[in-house]
């Protein structure tokens, strides 16, 4: 028998979650090991190839603003970029890039392959080894024994996993790769409770067999927004690539409903629960019989490739009737398929099982992140990796967690939602999700999350420095402009005719002329001849400051209310059977879930107000009584 390799923390899955947990664990100061099935999924994108889009492009600037590496790729790897929902308030403003996917892969490998304390190992792993409770190592199915104090689960689609279309079933993971078959069991075994969830992805077709003049162009932005905020405009400017947008149409949907007794979604074949706001084409022909078409996005795989990529149709339809079905589509006449849409089956966990540090609850060092946590979409799976590899290495060090609040960042309402609500189907994120969205904008993940960065040290000084200028500098412009006074003179009717802004009669402060909706910062430049020069994310913060300070300063008072919550901890010992008043299902719900503070109890379903009230109620006669 060989001696066993020593290492600090195993990652076990090089998904998106793995690459940001390993990165984090090793940038750390951990001697960390990878795990992938195969070195040619790490950061694979099996599924839709870009990063970000609405809600999802704030968990990238905010993986970013802690120290991660996902927006620091899509900027080196992007073809197209363009900021989504700028009609409506900064608040939900959401960056989305489409990515050359073998390249975005291709980048995380190599930045892998350069970390120090980080190895890459090509392996499955069947076995966690632990005692009293306590992770002590892992086992891979070759033999190989490594131990460590701390294992990261990222597995993302791959446990147990299997592709279907019509009754064609391979035990498959994404893109026909090899599945992970035997740690489900181990994991069993432990005492972990899985659930079958269901996703799936579209076809892909040879650019070459498309019609492009019977579908509309889809441009990126010609004013560039990098997701890292290490990076500039002018650094990753390049040309982009042209997407176009398709529709659906009464044959495509004639074609599906004749064939609904052959999509194993309806005939029973699928088990898993599928994703409720990425519904397969077939899902959504049943659920929206009202509507008479449904938008799909063409859009390109990479620079080096023909295939195309046709976003918004999913499906898990035998081939031929997928054929028949893409054909009736506008520009799609003639497409000749390379790769056919397929469902993907997969054991994930139930996430009550983790603390809200992704630790779980009874087994000490085993952490768990990404789409094996119940979550869908890459920049969830990659947030959460961020922190279970931050807090694997807090935990080794003996250091309290990192726990984002929902006041926090979305990372914060993703974690806290899964972790005390649970989902009983792929959990995805939306700007819905986050009640404090004003205060959780994509443009401000900075000033938010880097010091958190800066302290466990995944953010360099010199970053954190330049933080703290740009600080400084919106502070000293925002004060300027509250007591510069605009007069009523010619030039000043003049540029508010302009934007048909009503005429001012006396003299006012330039912040308030800001305030009104027509106008802006900029807008109003020649009116200000003091004006210093500042770099476009200072003045977008000074802008977004002042015009919306009544509603920003009216969420941050609810912010405190939510914090007086939030900071009422309950005891980790604590036994709701004992409590008296607390209804039956309350009693079992926390019991399970053991939430960390009042606040997290508050949010857990089927804990109503009234048991919170008893639970404060308890609290006061424990602190009376010591």
């Amino acid at each position: 028998m060989y001696e066993a390799q020593t290492i600090d923390i195993a990652v076990i899955g090089g998904g998106h979650a793995g690459c940001e947990a390993a990165l984090a664990a090793a940038r750390m100061g951990k001697k960390t090991v990878m795990f992938a099935i195969t070195l040619d999924s790490i950061a694979m994108m099996p599924c839709n190839p870009s990063i970000g889009g609405s809600s999802k492009g704030h968990l990238v600037r905010e993986i970013d603003a802690l120290g991660g590496q996902m927006g620091k790729n899509i900027d080196k790897t992007y073809i197209q970029t363009k900021m989504l929902n700028t009609g409506k308030g900064p608040a939900v403003y959401s960056l989305r890039a489409q990515a050359d996917k073998n390249k975005y892969h291709q980048e995380m490998k190599h930045t892998l392959e350069q970390t120090e304390n980080l190895q890459i190992v090509q392996a499955e792993i069947v076995e966690i080894l632990t005692e009293n409770n306590t992770v002590t190592g892992v086992v891979t199915a070759g033999g190989a024994l490594y131990r460590c104090q701390a294992v990261v689960l990222c597995m993302g689609t791959y446990m147990k996993s299997r592709c279907l279309n019509g009754n064609n079933v391979v035990e498959s993971g994404p893109n026909n790769l090899m599945p992970a078959t035997k740690l489900s069991q181990c994991l069993k075994d432990m005492g972990i409770t899985l659930f079958r969830f269901k996703t799936g992805t579209p076809a892909r077709m040879n650019k070459r067999s498309l019609d492009f003049s019977k579908m509309e162009p889809q441009y990126g932005d010609e004013n560039i927004v990098p997701f890292s905020f290490t990076n500039q405009s002018a650094d990753i400017a390049r040309e982009q690539v042209l997407c176009w947008l398709t529709y659906t149409n009464e044959n495509t949907h004639q074609v599906i409903q004749d064939n609904l007794h052959r999509s194993p979604l309806f005939s029973g074949l699928i088990e898993g629960t599928g994703p409720r706001y990425c519904p397969s084409i077939e899902d959504k022909v049943v659920r929206f019989a009202d509507k008479e078409r449904h938008q799909l996005f063409v859009e390109p795989e990479g620079e080096n490739t023909e295939e195309m990529y046709i976003q918004g149709m999913s499906s898990s339809l035998p081939e031929d009737v997928q054929i028949a079905m893409y054909r009736t589509i506008p520009g799609l006449e003639h497409c000749e398929i390379t790769r056919f849409a397929y469902a993907i089956e997969y054991d994930c966990i139930d996430a009550t099982q983790l603390k809200l540090s992704l630790e779980f609850k009874d087994i000490a060092g085993l952490f768990s992140a990404g789409q094996f946590n119940g979550s869908s979409g890459y920049e969830e799976a990659a947030a959460q990796g961020l922190i279970g590899g931050i807090n694997a290495v807090r935990y080794l060090d003996k250091k309290e967690p990192i726990i984002l609040q929902r006041s926090d960042g979305y990372i914060g309402v993703l974690i806290d939602d899964l972790i005390s609500k649970g989902s009983k189907e792929p959990y995805r994120m939306m700007t819905s999700r986050a009640e404090f969205r004003l205060l959780l904008r994509q443009d401000n993940a900075d000033q938010r999350l880097t010091p958190i960065g800066h302290e466990i040290g995944l953010i360099d000084e010199d970053r954190y420095q330049a933080l703290l200028e740009k600080q400084r500098l919106i502070e000293q412009e925002i004060q300027r402009v509250k007591k510069r006074s605009i007069a009523p003179n010619p030039k000043t009717l003049e540029v508010l005719a302009t934007y048909q802004s009503t005429p001012i009669q006396s003299g006012v402060k330039l912040s308030d002329l800001m305030k009104r909706p027509e106008l802006d910062y900029e807008k109003l430049s020649p009116l200000d001849e003091e004006r210093p020069q500042l770099p476009d994310d200072v003045k977008e913060q000074v802008n977004i400051q002042i015009k919306y300070e009544g509603y920003i300063g009216q969420q941050m008072k609810q912010v405190e209310q939510f914090q007086k919550l939030e900071n009422r901890m309950l005891p980790a010992d604590i036994d709701y059977e004992t409590i008296q008043g607390l209804r039956l299902e309350a009693r079992q719900k926390l019991n399970a879930i053991r939430p960390r503070s009042i606040g997290q109890a508050s949010r857990i379903t089927g804990v109503s107000p009234a048991d919170i009230s008893v639970l404060l109620i308890y609290m006061e006669q424990q602190k009376r009584q010591m």
